[in-house]
């Protein structure tokens, strides 16, 4: 599979909202992917978190990445974060 790159500003986004490379990473290699948005992809995947975020206990964290397909890699524009 292609090599997984994260842009300045999804590397920025995903320490602000707690998701790291790796989980990115792993959300993109096993979920199903969609189309979003001017012709980009995404998907997402729920891991296990039954812990803190923002003073809140959460048990869940959803990542879903956005991001392109190119010829040598895949390049992620943004992700976001989600805690239930």
């Amino acid at each position: 599979m292609k090599p997984i790159r994260l842009s300045g500003h999804a590397r920025l986004r995903a320490e602000q909202r707690g998701t790291t490379h790796p989980e990115i990473a792993q959300a993109i290699r096993e979920c199903p992917w969609a189309e979003a948005e001017r012709g980009r992809k995404e998907c997402q995947k729920d891991f296990a978190f039954d812990r803190e975020w923002n003073g809140r206990l959460y048990a869940t964290k959803r990542v879903p990445p956005i991001f392109v397909e190119k010829p040598q890699e895949i390049l992620v524009v943004t992700v976001y974060v989600y805690y239930f």
